[in-house]
């Protein structure tokens, strides 16, 4: 069962959000939600994350809702390696974000990845298959310092226009399975509406 009195990924403005912690707790507790978990989008040059941190610690003490302190990491390595902040220290829960897709010659953007579809450079299942590639290990990696939340599942492909009939059921299972060995609560996005019914089911 999904609890909808839990939202497991809120931006603030330390990073991609635009209000404060204090304001989006304010704004939970009116709309009846129960638990709140942070992810703001995290990097090496994070120099903010103990801020962050104190914020939610002080909203804590003044709301009855639960809060959690959390992260989103992109993974930037073919590798599975993600730009991962200098220090981890006091996080909850860390989200993986897939917001470029790593490939040997770089990180491209889902405009790009488009474009080389479009071009006949590169197909449809070669993306879904790099991007399964990448995910599973940056899974396991993540896994080794805090529970994992596997954030906007797949939107990469919806804005590199690849359909959603396009993923396989073995890109599914792998994914699912890497998820499942490493305790990964997998995202339910709204707001992206990611993943679609059929593979979440």
């Amino acid at each position: 069962m999904i609890d909808l009195r839990v939202d497991a990924h809120v931006h603030t403005a330390f990073s991609a959000g635009r209000d404060s912690v204090s304001v989006l707790v304010g704004a939970a507790e009116q709309a009846g939600i129960g638990e709140l978990t942070f992810a703001d989008k995290v990097g090496p040059d994070s120099g903010w994350l103990p801020s962050y941190l104190a914020s939610i610690s002080r909203a804590q003490q003044r709301t009855e809702l639960t809060l959690r302190s959390g992260a989103e990491v992109e993974a930037i390595g073919t590798d599975g390696w993600l730009a991962f902040p200098a220090d981890l220290g006091g996080l909850e829960v860390i989200s993986v974000g897939l917001n470029r897709l790593p490939l040997p010659a770089g990180l491209v953007g889902p405009d790009v990845v488009r474009s080389l579809i479009a071009a006949g450079s590169v197909g449809a299942a070669d993306v879904i298959e790099q991007l399964v590639t990448v995910t599973c290990p940056a899974v396991e990696r993540v896994s080794r310092y805090a529970p994992i939340l596997l954030a906007r599942p797949l939107e990469f492909l919806t804005r590199a226009g690849i359909a959603d009939g396009d993923v396989g059921a073995a890109a599914v299972t792998a994914l699912a399975a890497a998820c499942r060995v490493h305790g990964t609560v997998v995202e339910i996005s709204e707001r992206y509406r990611t993943p679609s019914v059929r593979l979440a089911l």
